[in-house]
């Protein structure tokens, strides 16, 4: 007998046929002997009809009520799986956040795990029910309700598996498996088998949409297991494995491709501050107003010196660019002796990611000269030990991921 922790995103539980088709997918498993502890999001595009909602009576609502509102849709779509549970023969009980014992800080919105005493859920395995979690949320030490963000009942799930000590979580969606490209922009993108934790962290990073990478963040810490699989196909999906075990993954003969994917991300926008001095303690006073505003900053490029002014460039989400401008125009703009800032929101990201770049030299230039072939201009460059990311213009972004694709071998 395993124990399975498996959640299900909102395309799953959408309606109440996907409902039904879930409950019925859990009596398989429980009949076959194993018991189940379900996460589940919130139904369909519930989520974004709550936010909207939102915006339409407040301009700036707070943000302990959203946390408030938008944790509504899970708890009413756990209610409605145990009530379709219940047909099929299944005693099942709901819980929140709070009930399953999350317990996280108190930051609106984005809220982090701080700890979890799963004493309810355990409970109830004991005595043959099956717990149905409500998924992205937990309560604070004020005793508020919170909101773990976006993909957060696959981070609910994964933080539930590891203090259960699961034998395996599955994350459900309505997508197969993690596949080498988005097969919406490359349609001979293949399902992978397998992918190591390092390189879907690197994929969640850089554009990958699912899972959530804080999940696979918890995943790659705690060494759980974890399988990313279809709601709609219930066909084997992508198994997670450590690189330790990579070996023995086998799925394309003895050696594995050298690039695993490409992935490529049009959230991001640019900011540079321009002409700021070249010398000890401005990047820092820079990077630490935006950390301070809770601002997450990615790609960093440095111009070279001239005559002891240079600029900064950077990458910050779409969604922060006013705040961070806003942040940077209150004083640090003053206080660097910086001449201004300017934004650029018509960039993209692309990535290519593969462990086999450790010991294979030549992908950065295959990659460069794979864009410069085809006029794609680069303006920025990251890389990792596993990665290698370019910005270029949003409009190219695309095409850049369906030439690389083909020019690492991806292709079918």
């Amino acid at each position: 007998m395993a124990l399975l922790v498996q959640k299900f995103g909102g395309t799953s539980v959408a309606d109440p046929d996907r409902m039904r088709a879930v409950a019925d997918h859990v009596a398989r498993c429980r009949r076959r002997g194993d018991q189940i502890v379900l996460v589940i999001s919130a139904m369909g595009k519930e989520t974004d009809e709550l936010l909207h909602m939102a915006s339409q009576v407040s301009s700036k609502p707070p943000g302990r009520e959203m946390d408030m509102l938008i944790t509504a849709g899970e708890r009413k779509a756990c209610a409605l799986l145990c009530m379709a549970l219940a047909d099929v023969g299944v005693e099942a009980h709901s819980f929140t956040g709070s009930q399953a014992g999350f317990l996280t800080d108190g930051n609106h919105r984005n809220a982090k795990i701080l700890e979890i005493t799963p004493d309810r859920i355990r409970e109830a395995l004991d005595s043959g029910i099956t717990p149905v979690v409500a998924g992205a949320q937990g309560v604070s030490a004020d005793r508020d309700v919170t909101f773990l963000g976006r993909g957060g009942s696959d981070t609910t799930a994964v933080a539930l598996a590891h203090v259960l000590e699961a034998d395996l979580c599955e994350l459900y969606t309505d997508v197969s498996g993690v596949f080498t490209t988005d097969p919406k922009v490359v349609p001979r993108a293949t399902k992978m088998a397998t992918v190591t934790f390092d390189e879907l962290l690197e994929m969640t990073a850089t554009g990958c949409p699912k899972p959530a990478m804080r999940s696979v963040e918890v995943a790659h810490s705690y060494q759980v297991p974890l399988h990313i699989r279809s709601a709609f196909t219930w066909e084997p999906g992508t198994m997670v494995i450590d690189d330790v075990d990579a070996k023995h993954a086998g799925e394309n003969g003895m050696e594995q491709p050298i690039i695993r994917a490409v992935t490529h991300d049009l959230s991001e926008s640019k900011i540079t501050v321009a002409d700021v001095p070249d010398q000890p303690g401005v990047s820092a006073k820079l990077f630490r107003a935006l950390a301070n505003d809770n601002i997450n900053v990615d790609m960093i490029v440095q111009n070279v010196s001239d005559q002891g002014r240079t600029d900064i460039s950077f990458t910050v989400p779409t969604e922060d660019i006013d705040r961070a401008v806003g942040v940077l125009e209150a004083g640090v703009i003053e206080a660097l002796g910086a001449k201004g800032v300017s934004t650029d929101d018509t960039i993209g990201r692309v990535s290519v990611i593969g462990a086999g770049m450790k010991s294979n030299p030549g992908v950065a230039a295959t990659m460069f000269e794979t864009l410069a072939d085809n006029a794609i201009n680069i303006q920025m460059i990251s890389t990792s030990a596993i990665r290698v990311s370019c910005v270029v213009k949003s409009d190219d972004a695309e095409n850049a991921v369906q030439l690389l694709h083909t020019a690492f071998g991806l292709d079918q």
